[in-house]
């Protein structure tokens, strides 16, 4: 009975519901790095977004939101299959002026003015782009950053320069579906690994692939792949450990289980973003990992590290009490409702019965919140790899042929001598989209869309690519070639400089040329 009634106490501690924790640091900390990941996503927008989806891109949001009023005549339909503000306007003007006030709000929450609106601001706007720029959409990067922003809208505190927030503390209920959130992260993962068709994660050889196969590995990431079994046995232990035990230690292992929990899934996140340039992924992970933090915990640290002054500052800053009213019975009903999609989602994903696909027309009304708000989410990350690397390569020719130019990728691997930069937290979404198409053989026309664009020489398609090899005229030909990229091991790497063997597999699809459909 005793440890029934611990455990009891350990698990309302954990979901804000019990003891004498207050959360106002933590919550600010989380909602600065919130406000950064949106500062890049919004960036990569105004970097990428003309070419992807503006009136000329690869996949315009004008025509899907023409194509959605076309088949779905009735408003509210439209609007729950697509929640865009694009449906109003797709002018490019309307487009451009959304990003603008996207990267607007971004700033406004990294600078600590008017959160509440800075938070709606960021999901609506970048929820209008996912929800229309189609092939560039499948990315669980774009689904957590949506439901961070839901989830983290009646978290943060109210009024347009609030401080620290201690006039309206986090409630309970919402300090609980932060914790979710990031739970769900680390528990789902660990589950589908375990529970998955990859053998590889059981017989302890998976990161033997996964180096080599990720979106677009760093020279960090290519010396660790030459590291002996027993590290990479290591790795598998520590990702375990960051997504099994980590989450049963922050529900009922109290401060302490939390404080492990957090070291293990920082070195966790770290050593991915630092080796394999997923995006804004880990940066994300790492920030709402940080929702495991209480004030008292801070102060703890802080004076543990002889910085008193800075531990007393931290405890000093009461919240004021905040009763229940009706607004907050609403919210509640909101907040809970959304727990248990998550949950039912949850189990539907594990089971396999639910996989998350492109934008459609078609969906049951109970799959609306999962997949078009994308605000009850399942993130089954890092499940299995590829068996090889391929990746696609355009080269033009002016020459009928004679010779072959490629157009050099910003960030991608190509050239047996290059490895990507470290992009992390920022995500090239066009060359991240061409592996996805590429690796899961989606019967989608983007690769021949780019190889078109590049033989009537479109400025803002070749803006894409770090350099353009026929600055005069465009190619009279562009091919789509793919190769087979395996990493050289570290003698010939040390003789030659080399990092990868590269080998052509074939083409994609046959040449475009100009004149030609």
């Amino acid at each position: 009975m005793i440890f029934f009634r611990a455990t009891w106490q350990q698990l309302r501690s954990f979901s804000g519901f019990g003891g004498d924790a207050t959360y106002l640091w933590p919550r600010w900390i989380v909602l600065r790095g919130v406000g950064l990941v949106y500062l890049c996503i919004f960036l990569g927008i105004l970097q990428e977004g003309r070419a992807l989806v503006g009136p000329h891109g690869l996949a315009p949001i004008a025509n899907y939101c023409a194509l959605a009023h076309q088949v779905l005549p009735n408003v509210l339909v439209r609007v729950l299959h697509v929640p865009s503000l694009f449906l109003i306007s797709s002018h490019p003007l309307v487009i451009s002026g959304l990003t603008w006030v996207g990267f607007g709000a971004a700033l406004a929450l990294l600078l600590n003015l008017w959160p509440r609106f800075a938070l709606f601001a960021c999901w609506a706007i970048f929820l209008s782009f996912v929800t229309t720029w189609e092939v560039f959409s499948p990315t669980l990067n774009d689904k957590l950053m949506l439901e961070t922003a839901l989830v983290c809208l009646p978290f943060a505190p109210a009024g347009f320069r609030p401080g620290l927030g201690a006039a309206s503390p986090p409630r309970p209920i919402t300090v609980f579906m932060t914790r979710w959130l990031i739970i769900r992260i680390m528990l789902v993962a660990g589950l589908a690994k375990v529970l998955g068709s990859d053998r590889h994660w059981l017989d302890f050889t998976f990161m033997e692939r996964m180096y080599e196969t990720s979106p677009a590995p760093t020279v960090l990431g290519y010396h660790v792949f030459h590291l002996p079994h027993a590290f990479h046995v290591g790795e598998i232990l520590l990702t375990f450990a960051a997504e099994l035990v980590a989450p049963i230690l922050a529900i009922f292992g109290g401060r302490r289980g939390r404080g492990i929990a957090i070291v293990t899934w920082t070195i966790f996140q770290a050593g991915i973003q630092l080796t394999g340039n997923f995006g804004w992924l880990n940066t994300a992970a790492f920030t709402l990992g940080l929702m495991f933090l209480d004030d008292q915990m801070i102060a703890a640290a802080l004076r543990r590290l002889r910085l008193r002054g800075w531990g007393a500052r931290v405890a000093a800053v009461p919240p004021a009490v905040v009763r229940p009213g009706r607004r907050f019975v609403i919210l509640a009903a909101v907040l809970w409702l959304h727990f248990g999609l998550t949950v039912y989602f949850t189990v539907l994903t594990l089971r396999g019965g639910l996989t998350p696909g492109f934008p459609t027309f078609r969906a049951s009304p109970l799959e609306f919140v999962f997949r078009e708000f994308r605000s009850a989410n399942c993130y089954h990350l890092y499940v299995s790899t590829l068996p090889a690397r391929d990746d696609v390569e355009f080269a033009g020719t002016n020459d009928r042929g004679a010779t072959w130019r490629p157009y050099p990728f910003r960030y991608k691997p190509q050239f047996e001598y290059r490895m990507a930069p470290f992009l992390a937290p920022r995500f090239g979404r066009f060359e991240a989209t061409l592996q996805i198409v590429l690796d899961s053989r989606l019967q989608v026309s983007l690769i021949p869309d780019v190889a078109r664009a590049l033989v009537r020489g479109d400025p803002e398609v070749t803006g894409l690519f770090a350099g353009n090899p026929f600055p005069g005229a465009p190619p009279t030909a562009v091919r789509m070639m793919v190769y087979r990229y395996t990493f050289t091991d570290l003698k010939t790497f040390r003789e030659t400089g080399r990092y990868w063997n590269k080998e052509y597999v074939g083409d994609y699809a046959p040449p475009v040329s100009a004149g030609r459909p």
